[in-house]
């Protein structure tokens, strides 16, 4: 296509092709009503996006397939679906988890599978009314907003029109996520996810990662993947490690009979109280943990910014080592390797990478409680940090494009984009856009956990919902 090609108005524009976007696309198409979608994504597949492109076994779900449903109104989902696809051969290590099949941890992979068969089969239901849908394999690096509508401009200089626009960016993850403020540390790091990349490594070398959250473990497996051998050093800020998610039983849901609860500190203290109460009575701590997160949106939408501001202070790393939970594969891998004195985790923060002569890195630290840094070396280094959500800080068109624009304004704290509870996007006076929508994790800032599959699948629904009453 030329650059000065302009393809005709379609009724929705999706930017992001993977569990956001794919989500919202199936609930459009599977709702009455003739509509034509386009779901810009630069993979060459769309339902993986940053999260379910993965392709080694190893990289499982961090929940359980009884967890991990796409359809907010059939908790079993994912769980009938993959009985067939192991009954059909699909995946015959299953067996290696000892597991009912709700209780299984499946691939991410695999799972990307799961949300493509559900959008083929929305497509054939939307067939009926006339809807379609259609993958424009490119970046978006520029958007528009007028009265008639939202304007794309793609990497090629190709234009798109739509009635309507929705920002289903996904993850920016900040291994892979170039920014503003310098990419050092990804130009010196491999790719915690490229097992290929790790097999290149000398398989004796020391590794340096920095993170230890749920990246920092996936990691650990692409190296185990690789069959690296050598010693590996994980630097992190408080030293926490993701527990280990196991299968609670029910809970009575606490917070639900008690709506008096508004601030962090009220929130935690009758927390520990459950799960004091649980142990004591021989029950897993997780099983009250779990009953929260249903609650969670409505807590931190109602809560203060100087009290949400107090939780990511003093309360975000403990809360994500214990909600974000490793899967049981993975975490045993950690145990085995920290019992056998090849991983070693320090409490100290990163101050940045260093010079260093070829084949080797060095990062300089400052370990918790001294005031002196350090310079450590090693053979590679891996960045393991997470999830950039300060759009402000990432170094790519679309949202350099977004902010200058005024088309939108930070989220809360400065996590994600702001907009109102049914998700049309803010701009930089406040003013909800009739045209501009965002759903996914852009929305963190709005309800604090807006990444799970069940976060998302709701919001599909709901912004399906939404849109298809105003067209």
């Amino acid at each position: 296509m030329t650059s000065d090609h302009l393809r005709p108005a379609v009724d929705i524009l999706i930017v992001g092709g993977g569990l956001s976007g794919t989500m919202l696309a199936v609930q459009l198409l599977r709702r009455p009503g003739k509509r034509r979608i386009l779901i810009i994504e630069p993979r060459s597949e769309v339902g993986r996006g940053e999260a379910y492109s993965a392709t080694e076994l190893g990289h499982t779900l961090n929940g359980n397939a009884a967890r991990m449903s796409v359809d907010p109104d059939k908790v079993d989902d994912l769980t009938q679906w993959l009985t067939g696809f192991i009954a059909d051969g699909g995946w015959p290590q299953s067996d290696e988890q000892h597991l009912p099949v709700a209780e299984l941890f499946p691939p991410r992979g695999i799972f990307g599978l799961y949300v493509q068969q559900r959008l083929a089969e929305a497509e054939a239901v939307g067939a009926v009314h006339g809807s379609t849908v259609e993958h424009i394999r490119s970046e978006a690096v520029d958007l528009n907003v007028d009265d008639s509508g939202v304007q794309i401009t793609l990497a090629d200089g190709t234009r798109l029109s739509g009635k309507r626009g929705v920002l289903a960016t996904g993850m920016f993850a900040a291994a892979r996520t170039p920014q503003r403020d310098g990419n050092e540390l990804n130009a010196a790091a491999v790719d915690p996810w490229d097992v290929s990349a790790m097999r290149l490594l000398d398989p004796q070398g020391r590794v340096l990662i920095i993170g230890s959250g749920l990246t920092m473990v996936d990691a650990l497996v692409s190296l185990d993947q690789a069959r690296h051998l050598g010693p590996v050093d994980v630097f992190s800020r408080h030293g926490l490690l993701p527990h280990v998610r196991r299968q609670p039983p029910s809970w009575p849901d606490f917070l639900g009979a008690d709506d008096s609860l508004r601030s962090t500190r009220q929130l935690m203290r009758a927390l520990r109280e459950q799960c004091a109460l649980a142990v004591a009575q021989g029950i897993d701590w997780q099983a009250p943990l779990d009953t929260v997160r249903v609650h969670i949106p409505r807590l931190w939408s109602q809560a203060t910014d100087a009290h949400r501001r107090q939780f990511v202070r003093h309360v975000r790393p403990w809360w994500e080592s214990h909600h974000h939970r490793s899967p049981p594969p993975s975490a045993a891998l950690l145990s085995r390797w920290l019992e056998e004195g090849r991983l070693t985790i320090h409490a100290a923060s990163s101050l940045g990478v260093e010079p260093a002569e070829p084949g080797h890195v060095s990062i300089r630290v400052r370990h918790r409680g001294e005031t002196a840094s350090t310079l450590i070396g090693g053979a590679a280094l891996i960045n393991s940090t997470g999830i950039q959500y300060d759009w402000r800080r990432v170094d790519r068109a679309l949202p350099r494009q977004l902010l200058a624009r005024g088309l939108i304004q930070p989220g809360p704290l400065a996590l994600g984009i702001a907009a109102d509870p049914g998700g049309a996007v803010l701009d930089a006076h406040g003013n909800a856009s009739a045209r501009l929508f965002a759903m996914g994790p852009p929305l963190r800032g709005l309800w604090w956990e807006s990444t799970a599959v069940t976060d998302v699948a709701l919001q599909a629904k709901a912004l399906a919902f939404r849109l298809a009453e105003l067209n």
